[in-house]
Parts: structure tokens; sequence; C-alpha cells
């Protein structure tokens, strides 16, 4: 089941480290079959606010997703970001082939009794 890398950055000036670290990530990738399906675009806001900006990696599984971010090359990397943009990363897995929010809501009802 894919699973995501997303980030919400919210960066301020543009350097070399930054620059340095944009040229690099997809090599610290490749290894994991990640892909950008998300990056540099800026966000349209349609409810509430949302400062800064949006990159969204895509991976088989979850797996190759934690395995890139404790990789060697990528933790080699996060300073030359962090040090310079704020942000906060999750990983999460996706919903599988043919997923029924439907069903979802009924397991959530039956829980809370309602």
């Amino acid at each position: 089941m894919t699973a995501y890398a997303i980030a919400h950055i919210r960066p301020e000036t543009m350097n070399e480290d930054i620059l340095r670290y944009i040229e690099e990530i997809p090599s610290t990738m490749d290894p994991f079959e990640g892909r950008f399906l998300v990056h540099g675009k800026e966000v349209e806001v349609v409810e509430g606010s949302w400062p800064g900006t949006i990159v969204m990696i895509g991976f088989p599984d979850l797996e190759r997703a934690r395995g890139w971010y404790a990789s060697e090359a990528y933790q080699t990397l996060i300073p030359l970001r962090a040090d310079h943009i704020a942000g906060d990363i999750i990983l999460v897995d996706g919903v599988p082939e043919g997923y029924d929010a439907s069903k979802t809501a009924a397991t959530l009802r039956e829980a809370a009794g309602l």
C-alpha cells in the first residue's frame, strides 16, 4: 500500500544549504523507490490558514518510507534543511485500492455507540 512522507514547511530565506538539500534529496529517495508527488508548489488555502508550503513524497509502502527517513544518506542531509526551515514531517500509510469511507464511518459509529 502506498505510503507518504509529508512535510509542511515554512521557508524564510533561500541559502546554499537549502539548495544543496534540494539537489541531493532525490538520490536519497532512489534506493527506496520514493518520488516527489508535490514539491515547490504554492498552496491554495480554501479553509483555515496554511503558512508555508507542502512537500509530498510517495513510497511503495511504509517500510520503505521509514527506511528512507532513517537512512544515513537522508539523515546526513537533514541539518541542511532543519537548520534553516521550520516545518513538520510525517510518514503515513495511504488507503488501499477500493477503500470505502462509509465502512470506516460504520465502524466508528458502532464504536461510539451511535
